[in-house]
Order: structure tokens, then sequence, then C-alpha cells
């Protein structure tokens, strides 16, 4: 099993717009001006500026998607949160697909230039690789232009460089596009002064054919050159404040491109007209018109700006070309990370720390494209864009989802003005833009949308764990809910259900004992062990600081990890493990359960209660928030099941210790003794009466039950305790304040006490006011069968989401572990 690691933040502002920017200039100016001219005429320049329009509303909702959650993968990873694995599979298979034929697309504009730079000739190839084993058709010989392999080696030499690392990536992405925006900044400067309005509007501004109504399809055929921007999304986990620097980066790369594409695209209709514009190299064709043939006495000068805008052009398309290859290599990783694809796709680098199997991955899919498809840019061009379309369209619902679902972790730091109207807008606008492509590309949606529900319900949905919070939603109201809507729900719901045990560590003298009871726990229930090494750094720390001091305590948290790695393996059990960094490691206990879908999560208890630390700030925190599972709390004094005393009095968190008893049971040949506490002889009856039945109820029946009649619950767990190896008790429904006032029984119980406790509390449905008086859930308050009285501490006291679990014994250890 593979390490789960987290990508290293690397990225800056001006990288992350560089990214952006690059991909869109490239594929905007150089590339099809001339292909769109063609089929409407001068009105193309309003086609580019729908299209600029329509990837603005985008980037606003993927802006906000994106400072919520900056993870890699972007667009997918919103989508599969929200709408589930199936929409998850259509938007990271669509996604990454659409990046391949993008960065295909870029690479022939690559090609095309560095023919018009050297000429051109052509030659055959017999078929060879794999396109030879296809036994069943016979493919004869591909003719393989030079602008083909020109962009075989501009898509072979990027694909190298995402190999190396984001950070590289970056710094080469930021050179470019500074050398790029002076190019073109030079060339709107002399194109101005040769600018012709006559020549802009000769037969007027929609001569072709279809007049006016040329302007959307040619929308639909360079909205390839707008697919810069939600890239960045896609490195958000790589970039440094995400909070700040995604916005700024997403929404201001477009609003600069469109401005940059309105003004140079009319100058260049401006110097050549619509008819003769080049389909191949528009803008050298432009230049040598722009620049007059001679300046300052020197001949030749237009040539000589035709042959530098030439070089532009080739920056421009190998920055595109590279920015969407590392774009969709970390899609790869992503949906690797969540099992849509093979979690082989997950191995990072031991020294560039890159995704390198995804990126060579994702090559190969590029060289194939070239290959198979490098003589047809608008083939290349609508297939990427329609592609983007449908996963744009998919994270405005998504982004709808997360809002109107309440999802707690979901908190951006910027949100889309005007909502709902944006997200709406945004799937209409970019659905719609699809029905204006041609049948082929209508049909590769439908064939594309398909196949990936196919690919969800033959693999993903087997290997994937993951429900979205839509599915989640429906089927958590489904009394409310349309039948129809709920069948819908369940019938993509996936198949593998793996029971996962989250183990947070960071004491190497408790790490075993943990990983044991993990292990058991993950083993009876066929799930698996996440052990998750959280190192915390101070408020003033930023976490891309952090991520350097993760880098320095390296070798220890690996030892610590693999450590945990062998000692879940020895009992059988398959074990994930990943480092986390944050400001917060009690509270990212929390997150990490619930980003990771834990079921269970089994960690050590400190000495002191967190109050002890001079504030209950951080307790009164935590009660605003509901457990994402079920938690195991071990006050170790080693590790040793054999006889477990249960004291109960019904309710869920007792349903817990039963479960767990009988797991330890059944695993180790433990010995269970049942406890309950009556007040007084006359009830010992009802009081055996009770706890017969409880036990048949949680398949106990085997078990020494025990009624004890002094009334003292305290009393008589710390005697019955003595004859016992562990007590494993549930949780009080005390509340915060009332356990500051009074005292709470299972911080007495744990610290007297000689034999491990284990405190086991599940999720209740306590409000924020019962968390803090102490009234319980309806769940866990029942009725005490023997007073008839609802009951305030009938789970015999465990702590419950205040209580502040260890911090780590040693000065200055980073995560919370056993005592």
């Amino acid at each position: 099993m593979s390490d789960d690691e987290e990508l290293a933040k690397s990225l800056g502002l001006i990288s992350a717009m560089t990214i952006g920017i690059g991909t869109m200039i490239g594929a905007g100016i150089f590339v099809l001006p001339g292909v769109a001219a063609n089929e409407a005429g001068p009105v193309v320049v309003v086609s580019f500026l729908i299209g600029g329009g329509v990837a603005m509303v985008n980037a606003l909702s993927v802006s906000e998607l994106g400072t919520a959650m900056p993870k890699a993968g972007g667009g997918y990873y919103y989508v599969n949160r929200a709408l589930g694995p199936m929409f998850g599979s259509i938007a990271g298979l669509g996604d990454w697909l659409g990046l391949a034929f993008a960065s295909a697309f870029y690479s022939i504009g690559f090609g095309q230039y560095l023919v018009t730079l050297l000429g051109d000739t052509t030659f055959v190839l017999p078929v060879l690789g794999t396109l030879a084993l296809i036994p069943s058709f016979d493919l004869g010989v591909f003719t393989i232009t030079q602008i083909q392999i020109g962009a075989l080696f501009a898509g072979i030499v990027f694909i190298g460089v995402n190999y190396i690392g984001a950070k590289e990536t970056g710094g080469i992405q930021t050179v470019i596009v500074t050398l790029l925006l002076v190019i073109l900044g030079v060339f709107a400067l002399a194109g101005w002064f040769s600018f012709d309005y006559g020549t802009l509007t000769t037969d007027g501004w929609a001569p072709t054919e279809e007049g006016y109504g040329a302007i959307l399809p040619a929308t639909a055929l360079v909205f390839v050159s707008f697919l810069g921007y939600a890239k960045i999304a896609t490195v958000a986990e790589e970039l440094e404040n995400p909070g700040r620097n995604l916005p700024i980066a997403i929404i201001g790369s477009v609003a600069i491109v469109t401005v940059i594409y309105g003004v140079l695209v009319t100058i260049m209709l401006g110097i050549v007209p619509w008819d003769v514009l080049d389909t191949d190299a528009p803008v050298a064709q432009a230049a040598e018109l722009a620049f007059p043939d001679q300046l300052f006495g020197i001949s030749g000068f237009a040539a000589a700006a035709a042959t530098v805008m030439t070089l532009g052009a080739l920056l421009a398309t190998a920055s595109s070309a590279n920015a969407s290859i590392l774009s969709s290599a970390r899609i790869n990783f992503a949906m690797g990370r969540d099992k849509i694809v093979t979690n082989w796709l997950n191995e990072i680098h031991p020294r560039f720390s890159t995704p390198y199997r995804s990126i060579f991955l994702t090559g190969a899919m590029i060289v194939v494209f070239i290959v198979l498809l490098g003589q047809s840019v608008e083939v290349l061009a609508q297939a990427a864009s329609v592609l983007h379309l449908i996963v744009y369209a998919l994270m405005n619902a998504a982004l709808i989802v997360f809002r109107e679902a309440d999802v707690p972790e979901y908190d951006p730091e910027f949100r889309v003005p005007l909502y709902p109207i944006t997200p709406i807008a945004g799937m209409v606008l970019s659905l719609g833009l699809i029905a204006f492509m041609s049948p082929i590309e209508i049909g590769l949606s439908a064939a594309f949308v398909i196949a990936a529900m196919l690919w969800y319900f033959l693999y993903a949905r087997r290997e994937t764990t993951h429900q979205g919070y839509l599915g989640q939603y429906v089927l958590d109201r489904a009394d409310d809910m349309p039948d129809s809507a709920v069948s819908a729900a369940e019938s993509v719901q996936p198949d593998q259900t793996s029971y996962r045990v989250m183990v947070p560590l960071a004491n190497p003298r408790t790490e075993s004992e943990l990983i044991e009871l993990a292990s058991i726990m993950a083993k009876a229930n066929d799930g698996v062990v996440e052990a998750v090494h959280i190192v915390s750094v101070p408020d003033q720390t930023p976490l891309y600081a952090g991520a350097e001091h993760v880098e320095r305590i390296d070798a220890e948290s690996q030892r610590l990890l693999d450590s945990a790695r062998e000692s879940a393996e020895t009992f059988g059990v398959d074990v994930e493990t990943r480092t986390v960094i944050s400001h917060q490691s009690f509270e990212e206990i929390f997150d990490s359960a619930e980003t990771g879908d834990a079921d269970l999560v089994v960690m050590g208890w400190a000495n002191q209660p967190f109050w002890s630390s001079g504030t209950v700030s951080r307790g009164l925190d935590e009660l605003t928030r509901e457990l994402p599972c079920d938690f195991l709390v071990l006050k170790d004094r080693g590790f040793d099941p054999e006889h477990l005393l249960v004291p109960t009095a019904g309710g869920s968190d007792s349903d817990l210790s039963a479960e767990v008893a009988r797991t330890l049971r059944d695993s180790r040949g433990s010995e269970v003794e049942l406890l309950y506490v009556v007040d007084g002889p006359d009830n010992r009856a009802a009081g055996t009466e009770f706890l017969g039945k409880w036990a048949q109820e949680q398949e106990l029946g085997d078990a020494t039950l025990t009624v004890d009649v002094e009334g003292d619950v305290e009393n008589a767990i710390a005697k019955r305790s003595r004859e016992s190896s562990m007590v494993i008790m549930g949780a009080t429904e005390r509340g915060l304040l009332s356990r500051l006032v009074s005292g709470s029984l299972v911080y007495d119980v744990v610290n007297e006490v000689d034999s491990s406790v284990l405190l086991c509390e599940r999720p209740d449905t306590r409000s924020l006011w019962e968390r803090i008086v102490g009234r319980g859930s309806a769940a866990n308050r029942e009725e005490d069968p023997v007073t008839n009285e609802a009951a305030d501490e009938d789970e015999m006291g465990v702590v419950d989401d205040t209580d502040e679990p260890d911090r780590g014994d040693e000065a200055g250890d980073p995560t919370p572990s056993g005592d």
C-alpha cells in the first residue's frame, strides 16, 4: 500500500498567474485567429470577447471552490466531493483527456511556427509501436509532417520539465510569459500604426454566409483559448496563500487575456484581410506587414520582426503545452488518490516530489493525439473545449451543492457575487456553447459521458469509498425526498464501503498499542488502517513554511509511519500512511477524519484535561461541531484485553463499547464482564433483567453480568476494575460547563483505576446548548430502566468531543498521540 503524500507548496502568485496567462495566450493569439476568421470574418473579435465573458463567469465559481478546497485536481476534486464519484469520474476523465487534447493542440501550434521558421518538408513513416500491435486493422502508413515532428519535440521537452517539478515549471513559465508580453506589446504598438479600419470592414463585420450567426460557432471553436484559468486551481495544493492568491490569479488572468485578445485580434484583422489571414502562422504574417521593411537604414526589418514574432509564438505555444501538461498530470494524481483510477498513479518521485507516473501516462496520451490527430487542428481544439465545458458545468453545480448542503468544512475566503445566479449562468453558458459546435464534437461529448459512466460502474465503483455530499444529503433526508431522487442516489453509491480506521500518531511509546487496537477493529470489519502523522506549526508560521519544516523532520516522520505500517501489517491489515501539516493539531484530527471518510478514530489520552492549559476556548470551539465518526480514546497502561469490564446503562455510546468488547472477544478470546449500577438492593432484580436483555441485544450473552447495588458508579467501576485488564466505557452526557463546575466521572475513573481505559463515543445530535449545559441527545438520554428517569450520565462516563486527547508527552511533540 503506497503512502498518501501531499504536494509541496512551491508556487507563488506570479507563477500561478503565468500558468493561466501562458496557457491562454499561446492558443488564442498564435494558433486560432486565422482559422476562426476564415469561418466568421471580422466578427470573430466578438467571438473572442464572448468566450472571455463565459470564462469570467466560470472563473468566479472556480475561485470560490479553489479558496474553499485548495487541492490538487481542481475541478475534478470539487465535483467528486460535491456530486459523488460517478460525476467525479466524468469530471476527472474529462479534464484529463481535455487537457491532453489541448496539450496536443498547443504542441501542433508550436510545430506550425517551427515549420514557418525552418521550412516545410514531409516524410512518411511506417506504423510502428503500439499501433502495429492492433491486428484487426490494416493501418498501412501514416504521413507525419514536420509540424507533427516539431509538436512531438515540444511535448517531450515539457513532459520532462514537469517531471522535474512544479517549482522549476513555475519559474520557466514566468520567464516565457514575461518575454511573450514584451513581444506582443511591441507588435501591438507597430500594428496600431499600420491598422486600417477599411481593411477590417472591407466586406462588413459578418461577410460569411452565416452572417452574425457565425459568432457563437466561432466562440465554440476559440474557447480552447480560455482553458488556462481553471488550470491554476489544479495546482492550488502547491500554491502559497491560496485564499488570497488563487482568486487574484484566476480572475486576473482571464481579464488580462480577454483584453489582449480583443486588441490584438482586431489589429491583425486591420492589417491582413480576414479571408487571406494565414491559418498556420497568422501572427508572423501580420507582423511582416505591420513593421516597415526598412528602419534606421536597416533593410529586411519586417522579415526580422516576423522572425521575432515567430519566436514569440514558439514561446507562447510551448508555455501553453507546458502549463496543460502540469495540470493534467495532477488531475490524474488526484483521481488516483481517490481510487477513481488506479492508486499506482499516486507514487511520488523520491527526488523531485512529483507524481511522475501520472506525468508519464499523460505524456503518452499527448504523443498519441499528436500522431493520430495532428493534421486536424480544429478537431483537437474543439475536443479540448467540449470536454472542459462539461467539467465547468459540473463545477458550477458542485458549488451550489456545497452551499445548499451546508458542508461544515466548506468555508471559502472568496464567494461568488449574485449567488445562485452566477453558478446557474455558468452551467447554462457552458452547456449552451456545446450546442454550437460541429456534430462531431457534440457526438464526442455524448460518447465521452457514456464512456466515463461505464468506467465508473465497471471499475471505479468497486474501488472508491467516497460518497458525494449530494448523495449523502438526499439519503439522509430520504423520508422527505421524492422516491426517484432516493433511488437515483442509491443506484450510484460506491460498492466499495471499506471500513477505515484512522490513527493520529506522535508518540512512539504508544504507537504500537494504538495500531494494534486499530488493526483489530479494521480486520473485524474488512477495513484498512490509516496512520496519520499530524505535524503542528505555530500560528505565526505560514503552512508553506511548515512544509519546509516537514522536510527537516521527514526522517523522523517516515520512521514513525514505517513503524506503524509494519505493526499493522503484522496483523494482516492493509495500512495507508500520510503526513499532514496544520496550525491546530487537535482540530486537524476532526478535519482529517472528515476528509478521509474515516469510520473510526483510535487515539491516545492525555494526562490532563484540556482546560489545564489555562483556556477553554478550544474546548468551546469543539462544542460547535459534531464528531465526524466513532472515536476510541485509549488511556494506555499496557494493552491487555484479557479481561474487559464494560460499564453500561444503555445508549449509543454503550453500543459502541459493546461492539469493541465483542470484537476483542472474537479476535483475542477476551473475557467480558458487564457492569450495571443501581441504587439499593430493591432494584437488583430490575437491574439484572435490564443487563441480561442488553447483553443479548449486543450479542454478549456469554459475558459475566454484574449488578452493583451501592449506587456509586465511580466506586463500582474502581472496585471491579481491580480484577480487569481493561475498562471500556461509553460517553458521558455531561456538558462542558457541568464538568467545569462539578467535575467529570471520566477524569476520576481514568486517573484512579490501574488498568487501561478505553473511552468510546459516537456522533450524537446534541444542540450547542445541550453540549454546554450537559443535556444529552435523544439517542443517549434514554429512560433509566430502574428509576424511569432520564439519566444524565447514562453512558458511565467518557470524554465527549470537548475533552482534549494527548498532545504528546515530550516538549514540542507536534501531534496528539498516546500517553
